[in-house]
């Protein structure tokens, strides 16, 4: 869901020249916007050693891959949250270090890696490992409660469900508590800007997001 709505900003965003998405499955039709992405559908992202030769060149990398916690072991967990991420920055880290790296993480991560959350514990390693990479700017994005914007939905059956039942309470949810909500448009953008300028935070949280 977060991937969709950052490709949606970078589509509309008339200084971002090209798009290189590397997923699972096929993007589909992109209202029009077709020639500025190119992309590469790979199946194992534990391993992207046959994409280097493509890699080289980019400015940014928005790293929006990321799966619920629930019902997952610790292992499995890690795999897909810390693995797959690192499989990805550290050859990018090497073939650009003039890249700007940011990370999908979640409120509540834990950078201590010594909580009881398992999920914020794996976030809060996967950060700090990647907080080490020599990229020139590595920021992590802590987003609470996301609302979907332009028709983007969740490819989660259950996050579906949540965002079905609670779609009718988010702008009262928006106005009691703004610093804990935010969109997929606000993170898109947030995104691109410091891409663009850079910030002096390496971590930001929600409040951080929306004031960008």
């Amino acid at each position: 869901m977060v991937g969709q709505g950052v490709l949606r900003e970078c589509l509309i965003d008339p200084d971002v020249e090209s798009v290189l998405a590397v997923v699972r499955s096929p993007l589909g039709r992109l209202q029009g916007k077709e020639k500025k992405v190119r992309e590469i559908i790979h199946s194992d992202f534990t391993d992207f050693s046959a994409l280097e030769g493509q890699w080289r060149g980019y400015d940014a990398c928005f790293f929006c891959l990321g799966v619920s916690s629930f019902g997952m072991s610790e292992k499995d967990y890690t795999h897909v949250t810390k693995d797959c991420t690192l499989a990805a920055a550290d050859p990018l880290s090497r073939l650009n270090p003039n890249m700007t790296f940011i990370y999908v993480s979640g409120a509540g991560t834990d950078s201590s890696e010594r909580g009881r959350v398992m999920w914020a514990r794996v976030k809060g390693e996967t950060e700090n490992r990647l907080l080490r990479l020599p990229f020139k700017g590595v920021y992590m994005f802590r987003p609470g409660l996301i609302q979907p914007l332009h028709g983007i939905k969740s490819k989660t059956a259950l996050y579906r469900l949540i965002y079905l039942f609670m779609g009718p309470f988010i702008p009262l949810l928006t106005a009691l508590f703004p610093k804990t909500v935010t969109t997929t448009e606000q993170v898109g953008r947030a995104m691109i800007l410091i891409a663009k300028h850079g910030t002096q935070k390496r971590l930001l949280e929600n409040q951080d997001i929306n004031a960008l």
